[in-house]
C-alpha cells in the first residue's frame, strides 16, 4: 500500500447564497493509497459528503458553486476532464455508494437494468452475460433470491436490500476507488454489520482502495487504515488509525471519541457531549475553528488559526496549538480551572477537562 492512487491538493468548495457564501470545503489536502482503506469523520455539516462528490466530479463551477485545488486519480488530473471523460472513469475505475439507496436508486427502472447498464457501457458484454453478471452480483453481496430480485423496482426492497443493490452496482465493473458515503446511514445495527463486512470482504478480495465517510467512531477503529478527522469544512487530525486512537492530538478529535457511548460499564451513565454547535460556514469564526467549543481555548485560539502540522511523524498531522497531552495543553487546562470558564465563555468544571 505504497503507491498513491488518489491526491486531493487544497480542494475548496463554496456555494454562493443569498445569505452569502458557504465555505463548505476549505483548502482540504488528502491522499489515498492503492489497496488501503481511509476513514474520514466528523459532525453532520462537516464538509464530509460536499469534499467526497468533488473528488467524485459530481460538484463543478458554476455561477452559484466556486471550486479550486486538484484531484488526480492514478496520474489523470480529474478536475481537468469534461463531463463526457469523467463517465468514461465513474464506474469503471471509481465508484460511489450514496447515503440514501432510495433516492440514489432510479425508482422506475427494474434492479436489473440498474445493475447492467454500468457493465454494458464499460465493457464488451453481450444483454445475456451481463444479466448473468448480475444476478451473481446480487449473490455475492447476499441477497436472497437473486433471479427474482433483477425484476423487481427499488420501492419492493427493504432498505438494507437496497443499500445491497447500490454496493452491487458500484462494485458491477470492478473498480480501483470505492468512495463510500455513510454507507450504513439509517440501518439497524444488524444489518450495519453485514453492510460493513460485505464492504470488507470486497475489498480485500479485489485490492481496491475505500473510503469510508462516516461519524461512527466504532466502525473506523475497526475497518479503517488511516482516518482523517473534518471539522468546519477542513481536516483538523490526520492519522493511522491505531495511532488515533492511541493518541489523539487534536481536542476535536478527543471530544469525538468521549462522546461514543461506552461497550461495557454500568448502565444509564450521562454520555459526554461537545457543547455548543457547530459554527455557521456562512461565517467561519476567525483562529482555530473549533475554539468557540473547546475547553482549553486560549486567547491565540480565538486569533490565529493554527497550521496542519506533523506530530513527529508525518503521517501524523494536527491543527491545534494546544495539542492533548502537551504541556501547553497542561498549563491551558490548569488556566481553565483555576478561572472557571474556558477563554470562549464555556464553563468548565474539573470532570469536563478530567474527560
Amino acid at each position: 500500500m505504497n503507491a498513491e492512487l488518489l491526491v486531493a491538493d487544497d480542494v475548496v468548495v463554496r456555494f454562493h447564497t443569498g445569505k452569502g457564501v458557504v465555505h463548505a470545503v476549505d483548502g482540504v489536502s488528502l491522499r489515498i493509497r492503492a489497496g488501503e482503506v481511509l476513514a474520514v469523520v466528523g459532525e453532520s455539516g462537516s464538509g464530509k459528503t460536499v469534499f467526497v462528490r468533488r473528488l467524485m466530479g459530481l460538484i463543478a463551477g458554476d455561477r452559484s458553486t466556486e471550486v479550486s485545488g486538484s484531484v488526480t486519480f492514478d496520474g489523470t488530473v480529474l478536475t481537468e476532464l469534461t463531463g463526457r471523460q469523467l463517465s468514461r472513469i465513474w464506474g469503471a475505475e471509481i465508484a460511489m455508494v450514496l447515503q440514501d439507496p432510495m433516492t440514489s436508486l432510479n425508482p422506475v427502472k427494474r434492479i436489473g437494468d440498474q445493475l447492467t447498464e454500468t457493465m454494458l457501457v464499460h465493457e464488451r458484454i453481450s444483454s445475456s452475460a451481463a444479466r448473468a453478471r448480475a444476478v451473481e452480483l446480487l449473490r455475492s453481496v447476499g441477497l436472497s433470491e437473486p433471479q427474482r430480485r433483477v425484476r423487481q423496482y427499488p420501492h419492493e426492497l427493504s432498505g438494507g436490500m437496497r443499500q445491497r443493490v447500490t454496493i452491487a452496482i458500484a462494485l458491477a465493473c470492478g473498480p480501483r476507488l470505492l468512495l463510500a458515503d455513510e454507507p450504513t446511514t439509517a440501518l439497524d445495527v444488524t444489518v450495519q454489520a453485514q453492510i460493513l463486512d460485505l464492504l470488507a470482504g470486497m475489498q480485500q478480495r479485489t485490492g481496491m482502495a475505500m473510503m469510508l465517510v462516516t461519524h461512527d467512531l466504532r466502525v473506523v477503529r475497526s475497518r479503517s487504515d488511516r482516518v482523517a478527522v473534518m471539522y468546519a469544512g477542513t481536516i483538523v487530525e490526520e492519522a493511522p488509525t491505531a495511532a488515533l486512537f492511541a493518541r489523539p492530538l487534536m481536542p476535536y478529535t478527543e471530544a469525538l471519541m468521549n462522546a461514543v457511548p461506552p461497550v461495557a460499564g454500568p448502565n444509564h451513565v450521562r454520555l459526554q457531549v461537545i457543547p455548543g454547535r457547530p459554527p455557521d460556514l456562512l461565517d467561519p469564526p476567525a483562529g482555530c475553528r473549533f475554539s468557540p467549543r473547546c475547553p482549553y481555548a486560549q486567547d491565540r485560539c480565538l486569533i490565529e488559526e493554527p497550521p496542519l502540522r506533523a506530530a513527529g511523524s508525518p503521517e501524523h498531522r494536527f491543527r491545534c496549538w494546544f495539542p492533548v497531552g502537551s504541556p501547553a495543553w497542561e498549563d491551558a487546562r490548569a488556566r481553565n480551572v483555576e478561572r472557571g470558564a474556558s477563554a470562549a465563555g464555556t464553563p468548565v468544571t474539573e470532570e469536563m477537562v478530567m474527560s
